[in-house]
């Protein structure tokens, strides 16, 4: 390795700087068995029988790494010194910094500039472990054990890492880190230094928000060079994307919704819980990727079957019936008094009866392996509860070993998952690791850990290595540039940043189309927003803005039938601010009237479309840091009620674009409901990438959202349009 952060990883010498916090880290460094050398800074007493100065100035040069336990303003000066005496990485333990306003973000951006390149993790953070090293930068004690090799944690919140290290799955976890406030190394940096380690078998991540998004993508990237699974809890799915959204799409589909798309083209698995984090990870760390969904499900109760079955719905799993003469062994194997069915009830009658349920589950998974019969089931899972503690489980053993002979014979990868997890004791789980099986909590994480593994075995068929950084679909040359799929051009690091520094400034995005649009924005026209989509190639209807009393002539102009709009209104709709159909000028005249109340002004006079086959909603939108947003989903006034719509990160390809499409529940009318006639669909994909390029090649645009786009037999037309653009002073 030849990292910034290999010496923080791998410690041979550390400081403990500060009092009580210091003495906490310095106990759990002695518990956790540190060999290397240790040195205390404390101007007043002597610190655990450490040799112990009384400033920083005075330790030992070229300390690997320091934990940095005093208040926030004596911090940075501290860090100043150590950065002086060449120190590998601080930990700087002290909160009152960037999340406590912007006085304490001033001294964030001083502690940054004192560190002027050594690596500084947090502030406000609970510090790192090292099982590898024995190294204990933490203020509390810690559940882990030392290990040789093993999963990385890495964790924005402190006391959820507390709690992932007091896991019982039978998990060797190499390292822990805490990365807080992020000034300096963020959890983008800690995952590319982790993934380099030989010593990862995987990384599992506990975020809120990305730090750099082209840095974590690049950390991906090399873990599965390496066939290191990656897990993702990303919290905060929850937060509302504003109180008042102006389009549809900021109001259905959160920011959140771009990190999914991000993890979906990453091949990076996002989980929801913790439980289901540490037996994801368990599971890919023993099996590894598998080549499909095909799961055989083994309980000894009907109810459990049914569980299997009932949570397994909405998956990419699939149980396939037994074939015939397959059914016939397994219905042989117990004595032709159990239906063969998957998931299997193979009741009790055999239960502690080792041969004869070893011969149940070798006839229940089948042949497998390069010298036998194709494998019927990439992988096979069998749920067995255990009776607590202190009570006799010698009758519980003869299934699970049973089990383990039978995935071993038929090379099928097996899991033991419980319907409780208290139901697992660690003996239970150290003996399936002993018979190479993976064992889960409860079912819900089973499945969820089996189905990422099946799409990890996909990913690695298909190889998305290459599409991290797609071109973008482009018909004709432009001037603006993407710098990968991810996110827009950086402006570079900042003036303020220090060497080393991951700081970055960012572009201003915005945050959508909310409210009155955040300062500096402004939202445009639905005339100005068409003109723009058709310039960029979009379908557009006839239209023009008039004023009252000449609208009737527009309309005669534009040709019948028309509709008539407010202007101004953002959801025209529900306003009551469109009158569509209209037939003659008369109605056109009348209606105008009515949209002013009587008071003149202008209107909008548009041409309607006719033989809609569907509508949709599109939308593209900047979601910081992720990058732009692509959203397609029915659209018109159902957008909110029917809730269909899928997410995909710009640049994508007429491939991807179809792919969504495909994906929607609208998607039969699209194709031609029961013998109905078929959408544009090929429309809508042109539409869909015109889009792209425009959000690509302009980049004063913040969100753009056209709803509905009225799709019929031979065209795709943006009936109505919203944008908002950041006004010069802000992207110019």
């Amino acid at each position: 390795m030849s990292g910034r952060l290999d010496r923080l990883l791998r410690p041979r010498s550390l400081a403990f700087i500060g009092g009580t916090a210091a003495e906490l880290a310095i106990d759990a460094c002695r518990a956790f068995g540190f060999s290397g050398d240790m040195w205390a800074v404390n101007r007043s007493r002597e610190l655990r029988g450490l040799p112990t100065f009384a400033s920083v100035g005075e330790l030992p040069a070229g300390v690997d790494a320091a934990f940095v336990g005093v208040d926030r303003r004596a911090t940075i000066d501290v860090v100043r010194q150590l950065a002086a005496r060449g120190t590998g990485s601080a930990v700087c333990h002290a909160s009152g910094f960037a999340e406590a306003g912007e006085a304490g973000a001033a001294l964030q951006d001083e502690l940054v500039a004192a560190a002027a390149g050594m690596p500084l993790v947090g502030p406000n953070c609970y510090g790192t472990l090292s099982a590898v090293a024995g190294a204990a930068l933490w203020p509390d004690v810690h559940g882990l054990a030392r290990c040789e090799r093993g999963v990385a944690l890495l964790s924005q919140s402190g006391n959820i890492a507390v709690n992932l290290t007091m896991q019982r799955r039978g998990l060797d976890i190499a390292w822990v880190m805490t990365l807080g406030n992020q000034a300096d190394v963020g959890v983008s940096e800690a995952f590319e230094a982790v993934a380099a380690d030989e010593a990862a078998t995987g990384v599992g991540l506990c975020i809120e928000a990305l730090d750099d998004v082209e840095r974590f993508a690049g950390a991906v990237a090399a873990a599965r060079s390496r066939g290191l699974p990656v897990v993702v809890l990303k919290l905060g799915a929850s937060e509302a994307s504003g109180a008042i959204a102006v389009t549809h799409t900021a109001s259905l589909v959160g920011d959140d919704a771009a990190y999914d798309a991000l993890f979906d083209r990453l091949g990076v698995r996002r989980v929801h819980t913790l439980p289901e984090l540490l037996d994801t990870l368990a599971v890919l760390c023993s099996l590894g990727p598998l080549g499909g969904g095909r799961l055989v499900s083994l309980s000894c109760s009907g109810g459990e079957a049914a569980m299997v079955a009932d949570r397994s719905r909405g998956r990419s799993l699939s149980f396939p019936p037994f074939a015939p003469d397959h059914a016939d062994r397994v219905v042989s194997a117990l004595d032709g008094r159990v239906a063969a069915t998957n998931p299997l009830d193979y009741h009790t009658f055999v239960w502690g009866d080792e041969d004869r349920l070893a011969g149940c589950f070798r006839a229940a998974l089948g042949p497998g392996g390069p010298d036998g019969e194709p494998a019927p089931f990439d992988a096979a899972l069998l749920v067995l509860d255990f009776p607590a503690e202190g009570l006799d489980r010698s009758r519980w053993w003869p299934t699970l070993r049973a089990f383990g002979e039978a995935c071993a014979a038929s090379r099928t990868p097996g899991v033991v998952a419980t319907s409780l997890a208290e139901n697992l004791p660690e003996a239970a789980r150290a003996r399936a690791a002993e018979l190479g099986l993976a064992a889960c909590g409860d079912i819900d994480t089973a499945l969820s850990a089996l189905e990422a593994a099946a799409a990890w075995g996909q990913d690695r068929i298909s190889g998305p290595s290459e599409s991290l950084l797609r071109p973008s679909p482009r018909s004709h040359s432009s001037s603006g540039t993407w710098s990968s799929s991810l996110r827009r051009e950086s402006d570079g690091p900042g003036p303020e940043a220090g060497a080393g520094s991951n700081r970055q400034r960012k572009r201003p995005y915005g945050r959508g189309v909310t409210g009155d649009g955040d300062p500096g924005t402004a939202l445009l026209s639905e005339h100005e927003a068409k003109r723009r989509l058709a310039a960029a190639g979009v379908t557009v209807p006839a239209g023009a803005v008039v004023a009252v009393d000449q609208a009737p002539d527009a309309a005669a102009d534009i040709g019948f039938p028309v509709a008539v709009k407010a202007t101004g209104a953002a959801h025209k709709t529900e306003a009551g601010g469109v009158v569509v159909g209209l037939d003659d000028p008369a109605e056109v005249g009348a209606a105008a009237r009515r949209l002013t109340d009587g008071r003149g002004g202008a209107v909008m006079v548009e041409a309607c479309v006719v033989g809609a086959i569907a509508e949709l909603l599109v939308s593209v939108r900047s979601v910081p840091p992720v990058g732009m947003l692509l959203t397609l989903g029915a659209g018109g006034t159902l957008a909110e009620l029917l809730d269909d719509t899928a997410g995909l990160l710009l640049p994508a390809s007429a491939d991807d674009i179809r792919e969504v499409l495909r994906s929607l529940r609208i998607w039969p009318l699209l194709a031609g409901h029961r013998g109905g006639p078929p959408a544009a669909v090929e429309e809508v994909v042109a539409t869909v990438s015109a889009l792209g390029v425009l959000v690509r090649d302009d980049h004063s645009i913040i969100e753009v959202e056209i709803n509905p786009l009225m799709v019929t037999r031979e065209a795709a037309v943006a009936a109505d349009a919203l944008m908002q653009v950041a006004e010069p002073s802000i992207h110019g």
